[in-house]
């Protein structure tokens, strides 16, 4: 799962923040912060939903800046995948949004 919640952050943030011609955003960039696998462990042991999501919210929301906002069609979609995502109430609910997510977001970068 920490995989997985770190893939979906650096795909948000390489959609918001990597340039054409420049240096690639990797997963040990200054720019993960607190979005890395060990903070994403944490938040999975101790069950916390919510923290989750809110980690994850905050790269999405600059995923879905970079694309436009839910005015465009990329972002309408994209905000439809983080609201699934946040409707989950369970850590067994998290996997199938997370994944539908990393999946878009690779394809849209």
């Amino acid at each position: 799962m920490e995989l997985l919640l770190e893939s979906v952050a650096l795909y948000s943030l390489k959609l918001a923040y990597e340039t054409e011609g420049h240096s690639p955003i990797l997963r040990d960039d200054p720019l993960m912060g607190g979005c890395d696998r060990e903070v994403f462990g944490l938040l999975v042991r101790r069950g916390d939903v919510a923290g989750i999501q809110g980690e994850i919210g905050r790269c999405l929301d600059l995923a879905l800046g970079a694309v436009g906002g839910v005015d465009t069609v990329l972002g309408r979609e994209l905000y439809r995948l983080a609201l699934a995502f946040s409707a989950a109430q369970m850590m067994t609910q998290l996997d199938k949004p997370l994944t539908v997510l990393r999946d878009y977001l690779r394809d849209i970068r």
